[in-house]
């Protein structure tokens, strides 16, 4: 699905240089669920921007599910973004004036889906993050962990390949957390290939493979299945 070979990425701000990845290789397959672990400034946003095509690597390559996109034009990584890959943030980046089913809908819009498939779409992933009673609330009448799950809502709307997830849990209580954390655990056993970065050293306890980065430097660690913390 994803695979990065000699990545790095360089910031120059006139004569400083600063270097947020270094060589990078990462190989993620086709429906693995990957936590990216790291201190801050190691490098974590800059991968996940790369890898959503937010932004370009200085050197290295990257090719997504089959395509090299390193070197692609705006217009064309545009398309790729909208119809392979979902983000899902720490601050859930729902439009407040809108109902949770037209916050859904804003992406799809996009894609030039009738109103009829953007219906059965929006209905379907809603109930599928057990927020279809609540389609036309607005997000200031629901939780954190409700507007985190309509947040992924969004995402998986646009059935996209692969799903970033940039610290999902990062501003809800444990309870909530968990919550959200059983919920792509599900959507992962459904398929879906899921990359997410996180501070919480237990919410990355709870995936099989580890990616740690530091400096720009890339380890990783594969948990025996047996060693997952419970969900």
């Amino acid at each position: 699905m994803l695979n990065m070979q000699g990545l790095s990425k360089v910031f120059q701000v006139e004569h400083v240089q600063t270097h947020a990845l270094r060589r990078l290789d990462l190989h993620v397959r086709e429906g693995e669920f990957v936590a990216v672990t790291g201190p801050s400034g190691s490098g974590k946003s800059t991968f996940l921007n790369i890898a959503g095509l937010l932004e370009d690597s200085t050197s290295g390559s990257y090719v997504l599910d089959g395509q090299d996109v390193s070197r692609l034009g705006d217009r064309e990584r545009s398309r790729i973004r909208n119809e392979k890959i979902g983000f899902i943030f720490q601050g859930f980046n729902l439009i407040p004036d809108l109902t949770l089913y037209d916050n859904v809908d804003v992406p799809l819009r996009y894609r030039g889906l009738s109103p009829r498939d953007r219906k059965e779409r929006i209905s379907g992933v809603l109930e599928r993050v057990g927020l279809g009673s609540r389609a036309h609330h607005y997000p200031g009448a629901l939780s954190g962990g409700q507007q985190q799950r309509a947040a992924i809502a969004r995402a998986l709307a646009g059935t996209p390949r692969l799903l970033l997830a940039d610290e999902p849990t990062g501003n809800l209580d444990t309870e909530m957390a968990h919550g959200v954390m059983e919920l792509l655990q599900e959507i992962n056993t459904a398929g879906a290939t899921i990359i997410i970065v996180t501070h919480d050293e237990e919410i990355a306890g709870r995936v099989a493979r580890n990616v740690h980065i530091v400096d720009g430097h890339l380890s990783d660690l594969v948990r025996p299945v047996d060693a997952l913390a419970p969900a």
